[in-house]
């Protein structure tokens, strides 16, 4: 069963109809003109999976054969870094220059390394930051160091196996509820026997005080009870796993270690809302990670927990894959949406929001591979096991990827409310002894903590009364001594190569704000008026940006000046 036949039009709308229900949402006007499905993402998938790249006959062929214009086609593979339209090299080395690999210094310069047979390209956040400085050798992640074996073997057709780093645990995390060897499922099997009742698992939600861990931050019974409250036989439910955020390795930790925790959560979510068709959206430079969630879909299939009328319940479920083509864009639920459409993947305006107004113009729910990994635990032993497990007034356990400059960088699960400091303690502190300057604690588009913030309760709340956010639960430490501004600069260089380029403010203010910056670098420093520029920007950026991505893409670079101006200060 593929992707493309799941989602399309020809499933469960009609071109006809689908236009239908857009012209009675305000707010989707402009939708009308866009192509309606299938998607053609997976198949363009395919064809790069099969040959390496997309040539021009396999596109014309395409065209034909689903009767799309060959002009939709070339503006979707023209959008997603992914997709290749010459003949690639037998070998290709992508290196990472994000802020957690460009933090160690170390990087080694592969341009002149290899041969012509290698192509040597800097891309973006590869997901791997606990192995920093990270490269992908034909798209199988590794250490820089590593990079030389791995030409090698590749040279001769002998590459190693992708398999999803281990997280060195010999237990399960504190979020899972099934002791080793226990039956797994057990909220599933409750709401497909009668046991458990849908409600109930919402109300159960809403009074653990569950929140969206993608980011957001937004009560997660509450976006299950909008999304069941929604008219309409169809409804759809997504796993968004396409963290593409620089210091953001989490949710990759949870897919390898947790399957069976994302695939339950999206189930019941799916037997809760009332619908028959899920997806785990997964980014491509997880491929080890998305072959354990292909284990785990075909264990459940044979299980019979997954089905056309799974346990003679009479309710269907299905699930599987969506692998993106490639844009930290699609982190936007909007843009990941506009994606599976089969567009290209620009936010959309907001309202109507997707769990009114989603995939296909369906209700849709959506949340991230920590919420959904959150939920049997919670519903299996209650909302008061998930209140007392957090700290003080904080709810919950909360996992974090822990980078830079620390001694032990990896993944670590810890109850919500744990400090600044605390976490840095668990990751081994800074390494070689080390004196912290600053910390990003929501990755790259959280605004930097001063050292002397360490007790600052890692929460939603907290960090925003502290002037940041808990974002996608990533921090990033840099030691003293490191250029802070310089940092602040890798990471808008992050969101200016990585805009859609839909809205002018973060299309042209990342770019000349990222020009502005630099070039005060290379020549001594940011003046007054330099600073006084990058501060408009980034109100006029905050203020007038579709999404999520322009909002915030100066604000790591501000804090930093707001950061040196108090050093400043007597």
């Amino acid at each position: 069963m593929t992707v493309a036949h799941d989602i399309g039009v020809g499933r469960h709308e009609t071109a006809g109809h689908s236009s239908h229900r857009q012209s009675r949402v305000p707010g989707v006007e402009a939708r009308a003109g866009k192509f309606p499905g299938p998607s053609l993402i997976p198949e363009l998938n395919a064809i790069q999976s099969r040959l390496g790249w997309l040539p021009r006959e396999e596109l014309v062929a395409l065209a034909r054969r689903m009767r799309r214009p060959l002009y939709e086609i070339e503006g979707l593979v023209s959008f997603y870094p992914r997709f290749r339209t010459e003949v690639p090299p037998k070998v290709a080395l992508h290196a990472c220059r994000d802020l957690s690999c460009w933090l160690t210094g170390d990087a080694p310069d592969f341009a002149d390394r290899y041969g012509p047979d290698v192509e040597v390209r800097d891309v973006s956040c590869l997901g791997r930051c606990d192995l920093a400085p990270a490269i992908a050798v034909n798209d199988r992640p590794a250490r820089a160091a590593d990079a030389d074996a791995m030409i090698a073997a590749a040279r001769v057709g002998a590459p190693r196996a992708a398999q999803p780093p281990p997280s060195g645990r010999h237990m399960p995390w504190p979020n899972d509820p099934y002791v080793l060897g226990e039956p797994r499922y057990r909220v599933l099997r409750g709401l497909l026997d009668g046991s458990l009742d849908p409600g109930g698992v919402i109300d159960t939600l809403k009074e653990s005080g569950l929140r969206g861990m993608g980011g957001a931050g937004f009560p997660t019974g509450k976006k299950w009870e909008l999304v069941a409250a929604q008219p309409g036989p169809v409804k759809y439910a997504i796993c968004n796993a396409d963290e593409s955020e620089p210091g953001t390795f989490k949710d990759r930790q949870i897919l390898a270690d947790q399957p069976h925790l994302v695939l339950e959560g999206l189930l019941v979510g799916m037997l809760c809302v009332g619908a028959e068709q899920g997806w785990v959206f997964i980014r491509h430079e997880y491929g080890p990670e998305e072959q354990v969630l292909r284990a785990e879909i075909d264990a459940l299939h044979a299980e019979g927990l997954v089905g056309t009328d799974v346990r003679g319940s009479g309710r269907a479920l299905r699930v599987d894959l969506f692998t993106s083509p490639g844009g930290y864009i699609l982190g936007e639920e909007s843009a990941l949406i506009e994606c599976m459409e089969g567009h290209r993947g620009e936010p959309r305006n907001k309202p109507p929001f997707p769990g009114v107004y989603g995939l296909h113009g369906r209700p849709t729910l959506m949340n991230s591979v920590e919420t959904f990994a959150d939920i049997p635990g919670i519903v299996a032993l209650g909302a008061q096991w998930w209140v007392d497990a957090g700290l003080g007034e904080s709810v919950g356990w909360k996992f974090f990827a822990v980078s830079g400059h620390v001694a032990n960088p990896g993944v670590y699960c810890v109850p919500m409310g744990t400090t600044v400091r605390a976490l840095l303690d668990q990751a081994g502190g800074m390494a070689g002894g080390a004196v912290l300057a600053a910390v990003q604690p929501g990755g790259a588009s959280s605004n930097f903590l001063r050292a002397d913030q360490l007790d600052v309760p890692l929460d939603f709340a907290t960090l925003a009364a502290a002037g940041s956010m808990l974002g996608s639960g990533a921090l990033v430490a840099i030691a003293d001594g490191t250029d802070l501004l310089a940092a602040a600069a890798n990471v808008l260089r992050f969101f200016r190569d990585e805009s859609c380029g839909k809205c002018v403010p973060c299309r042209v203010g990342s770019a000349k704000a990222h020009t502005l910056l630099t070039s005060a670098l290379d020549n001594g420093g940011l003046d007054d008026a330099g600073a006084a520029q990058l501060i408009d920007l980034e109100y006029a950026m905050r203020k007038t940006s579709i999404c999520g991505l322009g909002q915030v893409a100066l604000g790591p670079v501000i804090s930093v000046l707001k950061l040196q101006a108090g050093k400043q200060t007597p």
